[in-house]
């Protein structure tokens, strides 16, 4: 795909790619950006432990568990074992990771605060050869690859490598790698089957049509995590949680801020609930759909990209 600056006279000046010349120039734009990119707050740069050299070290408020990311402009290595090493070091020492969050951010964090089988990797590179991307084509694998490119008017674009829909699981391949199957035990990645199988059918299709109609209002993520489903754009849009009978979404933004004149959504801002935001809606059928939907919008207004 090519891309061009529209100049006078409607004439187009093509946008040539810049190449990045050193890993560290990725890691400098990355850490630097970490919240607008991926959501993340930085806990530490150049993490070492051990024998290891973490890149970025970081932290998911949304999941409430560690990230660790790695840059590459080399090609010939293995996502699979570099990814669970990584992993496999993190689950080991559980209390290095949160002494180095507790030190740089200045804040307490309990080990039994963080959820640890929500851990991941994402790797970061200008490019991933087909059998990098290929190997990640599983469905419950705790790895992303996101491709980075930085372009000649300034710009710069990351696009996460989307795999089939897989339904192999990465538990095939552990009985091989005991490292992967130590950390399978501990890690898990969860998937939108597991939040709508004890739903009922009508559930699901209320679901099914909800989510659709609120990914039509915008460029937006399906993110299953172990309470709910998020709607991602730049952070959480809208978060479900799928019960038997009927639907609960959480408007990711804070009391006070959500426009709602015929009052469907509940201020929970002082209730435990799951989901991002202060607002939750229920749903049992689509009867004021399109009156929530405008609720999204303001949320979508906020947290999108």
């Amino acid at each position: 795909m090519s891309y061009f600056n529209i100049g006078k006279d409607n004439q187009l000046t093509l946008i040539r790619e810049k190449p990045f010349k050193l890993e560290r120039e990725i890691q400098n734009l990355t850490e630097h950006n970490l919240h607008a990119i991926f959501d993340l707050q930085l806990v530490r740069s150049e993490f070492n432990i051990q024998k290891f050299r973490i890149d970025t070290l970081a932290y998911d408020n949304s999941s409430k568990a560690f990230v660790i990311v790695e840059y590459k402009r080399d090609r010939s290595y293995s996502v699979i074992d570099q990814g669970y090493a990584y992993l496999s070091l993190m689950l080991n020492n559980k209390a290095d990771f949160i002494l180095e969050y507790n030190e740089n951010l200045d804040k307490t964090l309990q080990r039994d605060t963080v959820d640890w089988s929500q851990s991941r990797v994402i790797f970061i590179s200008p490019s991933f050869t087909s059998y990098q991307q290929e190997s990640i084509n599983f469905k419950d694998l705790p790895i992303e690859l996101w491709e980075i490119k930085r372009y000649s008017n300034n710009t710069v674009n990351y696009n996460q490598v989307q795999t089939d829909k897989a339904q192999e699981t990465v538990k095939t391949i552990s009985q091989k790698a005991k490292t992967i199957e130590s950390v399978a035990k501990e890690i898990k990645v969860y998937t939108e089957e597991e939040h709508t199988e004890k739903a009922s059918d009508d559930t699901k299709e209320l679901y099914n049509t909800v989510k659709n109609a609120i990914l039509n209002l915008g460029e937006m993520d399906v993110k299953p995590r172990k309470h709910y489903v998020a709607l991602v754009a730049g952070s959480n849009v809208v978060d479900f949680c799928i019960q038997r009978n009927a639907l609960k979404l959480w408007l990711n933004l804070f009391a006070g801020e959500l426009d709602d004149p015929k009052g469907i959504a509940r201020n929970v801002s002082n209730i435990g609930h799951w989901g991002n935001g202060d607002y939750e809606i229920r749903m049992e059928n689509t009867d004021d759909l399109e009156y929530i939907l405008s609720l999204v919008k303001q949320s979508l207004r906020k947290n999108g990209k």
